[in-house]
């Protein structure tokens, strides 16, 4: 059963549930089906592995989007607007002023879904974003279900629209395996399962280029810490304060996980990534063409965190699998688009070996 948490603004209950199986145990919310906690049992106690807010007002505005599920559209659309089927659909400027940044900043991360189904091991949620929210086209319902099994959490999303539509969600957890709130994540240490990344222009907007990470400190392709090589004198570093780059996934028969595959999609290893110490490694699936490493760049330092500490920046690392940012404006990417009445579904899956 979930326990009421708070309220929002506009008096609605937050209401929390916990979810477990294996060494994992998560807390998830119905104010933008957000994951609040994941603790991992390791051989020296619990820990919780996911940065969020200790108040749960500070959910409301939430800037950094600790643990959000992000929809209709994660990442970025250059120019705020997009076409589609010879319609020109504009979106809110609300990333530097020229662009649009995770769908804008009233978008679904930020409203209260309804709770579709819950178990021990599991909860469903979902939303229905009418025709023309946030800019967007078609009546869309959009679910979310949170499943732990097998020291995994398994993240589906589905939608379902009436018109043709974009749609390309993630989610936005911050990960440090250390523990939230004890420090920063340089000294973890990341692999990825790509060979080249997308160029993106100053204001992180990829424009179609794809960049091969040979001989650069872009190329994870074998474990690296975050740390060793962020402050390089490299543009693309430059250029965002550290790494925040969408990555080219290879999906090849040797990374398939068939364990995780789902509805005739075909899940793939995506990244690894492990505490210094070894004490805890984590593995990211997924059946999307992209990932997004992104190291907290933008963290204030000012953000209280759930153990009553202020987290620094770069105090926990993200992994957003996605369709790449901007693919509806960049046709050579593959295409972030549903069709009207077909339902979609993706899957991201993160395992843990403590």
């Amino acid at each position: 059963m979930g326990q009421i948490i708070g309220r929002t603004r506009d008096g609605d209950d937050i209401i929390a549930y916990e979810i477990s199986g294996g060494i994992l145990r998560a807390k998830v919310m119905n104010y933008g089906a957000n994951l609040l906690e994941l603790h991992v049992q390791t051989g020296d106690g619990d820990r919780d592995v996911v940065l969020g807010h200790k108040n749960i007002e500070d959910y409301f505005d939430n800037d950094p989007n600790y643990g959000c599920t992000i929809a209709r559209c994660a990442n970025r659309i250059g120019g705020a607007a997009f076409s589609l089927d010879g319609a020109r659909y504009t979106l809110e400027k609300n990333d530097n002023g020229v662009n649009t940044l995770h769908s804008g900043s009233g978008s679904l991360q930020r409203r209260i879904w309804q709770t579709a189904d819950e178990a021990a091991d599991h909860v469903t949620f979902s939303i229905k974003s009418p025709d023309g929210d946030l800019g967007f086209p078609g009546n869309m319902e959009v679910t979310v279900t949170y499943t732990i099994r097998d020291d995994a959490v398994i993240i589906d999303y589905s939608a379902l629209s009436d018109k043709r539509t974009i749609f390309n969600p993630t989610n936005h957890s911050y990960f440090n395996l250390k523990g939230e709130g004890n420090g920063d994540i340089l000294d973890t240490q990341v692999q990825i399962n790509a060979d080249s990344f997308t160029h993106s222009d100053a204001q992180s907007v990829p424009d179609g280029q794809l960049i091969d990470v040979t001989g650069t400190p872009m190329d994870f392709r074998t474990y690296h810490s975050l740390g060793e090589r962020i402050n390089s004198d490299y543009e693309a570093l430059r250029q965002a304060g550290g790494y925040d780059h969408n990555y080219v996934l290879r999906h090849t028969d040797e990374l398939r996980a068939v364990e995780y595959d789902h509805d005739g999609m075909k899940e793939y290893e995506a990244a690894g990534f492990r505490a210094a110490d070894d004490s805890i490694e984590a593995k990211v699936y997924t059946d999307l063409p992209g990932i997004q490493l992104y190291t907290g760049n933008y963290i204030s330092g000012h953000d209280l965190g759930k153990c009553g500490k202020m987290y620094p920046r770069r105090g926990g690392v993200a992994f957003e699998t996605q369709f790449f940012p901007n693919a509806i404006n960049v046709q050579s990417f593959e295409q972030p688009v549903i069709e009207a009445g077909k339902p979609f579904h993706t899957r991201t899956v993160y395992k843990f070996t403590a």
